[in-house]
């Protein structure tokens, strides 16, 4: 099963606000020279993690995006059903949510498997927080970006 780029990209962005933000609004062009995404792209993600509560958003100078909750309390699984829509493998697990028939469905022995399948990608998902991230990032040396606001004198 491959992740979509929505997915993979939505997990890098929420990452980069927990892991750069320090609990203030990241501007989404800052995010995305970062994470090397596009800026239209990530914006279309955000629509979409915004209406579903995990991060929040602010117009404005000081304003971007921040995380609506705490990133011990986002977990990898919350953002993936977002941009995915769910962690089926197949279809045919639960065709109610998919819209599309299979006449197989009674009858077929792998349609268990990709079931169990799904259910333990889902549990592994779970198991990561943004927090996770965060702590791997700190053991890799990646340097956190904070406090590139200009500061104005007169």
């Amino acid at each position: 099963m491959r992740l979509s780029t929505q997915s993979r990209y939505g997990v890098r962005a929420v990452f980069d606000i927990a892991y750069h933000g320090g609990g203030e609004g990241v501007q989404i062009k800052d995010i995305a020279r970062r994470q090397e995404i596009s800026p239209r792209y990530l914006e279309q993600i955000f629509q979409k993690l915004r209406d579903a509560g995990i991060v929040t958003s602010k117009r404005g100078p000081r304003g971007g995006y921040s995380l609506a909750k705490s990133p011990e309390e986002i977990r990898l699984v919350d953002i993936i059903r977002v941009t995915e829509g769910g962690l089926e493998p197949v279809f045919c697990v639960h065709p109610e949510k998919s819209g599309k028939d299979c006449d197989r469905v009674a009858k077929c022995v792998t349609r268990l498997i990709w079931k169990e399948a799904g259910e333990k990608l889902e549990d592994f998902f779970d198991s990561v927080t943004i927090q996770d991230l965060c702590e791997k990032s700190e053991l890799l040396g990646v340097q956190k970006e904070r406090g590139r606001s200009l500061m104005y004198y007169i």
